[in-house]
Order: C-alpha cells, then structure tokens, then sequence
C-alpha cells in the first residue's frame, strides 16, 4: 500500500468515527427529525449511511457488485446500535492489507474505480453526512483542519455537470462559495449543502473539539 493510499485511509477513518460519535448524541426523540437531505428523517439518513457503509466493505473485497450489500437495513429500530455495526465493518475492510489498491465496483457510480479513489468517495460522503446529522442535532463537528483541507480538495473534484446533480444522484446542485468561507462551508456548498439553513453552535459550518469514541 502507497503511503498516498495510507493517507485517504487514515482520513477516511477519521470522518467515520466522527460521523459514528454525532449519530451516537441521537436520543430517542430525534430519530423522526428532517435532515440536510431532503424527505429523509435522520433514522432514514442513518439507514442510507449504513447500507453504504456495506457497499463499501463488499467492494473492497472484490463483492461492490451483489445488490445486497448495498440495501438499507430492514430493522433500524435502534439505528445507533445498527449504524456502529455497519462503520465498524468498513473500517475494518478499509484495514486489510492492500485494501485501497484494488479496483472497488461502486454500481451506483456506474462502474469499477481505482481503491484510492473509491475510498476518497467514501471519505467525502462521510464528512458531509457528519455534518449532516450534525446539523439535524444542532451540535459542532470535531474534524481537524487536515481532514476539512482534504475534504475541500476532494470535493473540487467532483463533477458539477447540473445533469448529474439533483434529486437521484449523490449531492444537490453545487451553490455559490462566499469569499472568506472556511473549509467545512466551502466543500459543504461545493456538494449542494446550504449550511446557513442548518445553523450549528459557533456559527454557520462551525467545528469544535470533543471526544471522539473508537472503533
């Protein structure tokens, strides 16, 4: 494994932990709130993310192509529990040896990618879903700066074709970047987030330092 592969890995890890802690603050109550992503309750966002969480473990073991891996858990009578089980599969997919050089099949992107690559997805989509159960929840995100600088980079890339943006594709049309905006708001607009809708504690995209549980 390249020590550039080490590094999306190790980022990677970083926004999945942090996503694992903002969905473990959910109290009962909270399941049935609207979220960043439009028509989904934050228990149905939780459910996507899992169902991703296994896609990704599958295609990283050479499986991204069997449809089951990818459907949402029927019971997310305690989504918690359900989506700590689903992180912990990828992370440890993510860990096997040589992991981000093989070729991940991603259907729902259309095809097969470079490891690296498909790995660099997950990461992207795991920072903006954090925030997005963050910004359900109304508490700051702790990202460190390298990850937020990483995931601006990451999202750069993506394409912004308005045809393959909007309802049915990964992230919403992108938004216009303010001067001055930080990382986090900067990748959030360039992938279709409105922070300024969801105000978090610190001010509009805000992150903050706190515990961060393992695992």
């Amino acid at each position: 494994m390249t020590s550039a592969a080490l590094d999306i890995v190790a980022l990677d890890r970083i926004a999945v932990h942090e996503s694992l802690r903002v969905v473990e603050l959910a109290q009962e109550a909270d399941w049935e709130r609207d979220t960043p992503c439009a028509g989904w309750t934050l228990r149905q966002l939780v459910a996507h993310m899992a169902a991703q969480h296994h896609g990704f473990a599958a295609a990283a073991r050479g499986a991204g192509s069997v449809a089951a891996y990818w459907r949402e858990p029927e019971d997310m009578s305690e989504p918690g529990r359900t989506y700590r089980g689903a992180a912990t599969a990828v992370l440890a997919a993510f860990a096997e040896p040589g992991a981000a050089g093989r070729e991940f099949v991603l259907p729902e992107l259309g095809g097969a990618f470079p490891g690296r690559m498909a790995v660099g997805f997950h990461f992207i989509d795991y920072v903006v879903h954090a925030w997005d159960v963050a910004a359900t929840l109304g508490v700051g995100l702790d990202l460190p700066g390298h990850v937020l600088d990483a995931a601006v980079a990451v999202a750069r890339l993506v394409p912004t074709d308005p045809a393959g943006r909007g309802p049915g594709f990964a992230f919403a049309p992108v938004l216009d970047v303010p001067v001055g905006a930080g990382p986090l708001e900067e990748a959030l607009r360039l992938l279709g987030r409105a922070p300024e809708k969801w105000p978090l504690p610190g001010g509009r995209g805000s992150s903050r330092t706190s515990d961060r549980k393992e695992v």
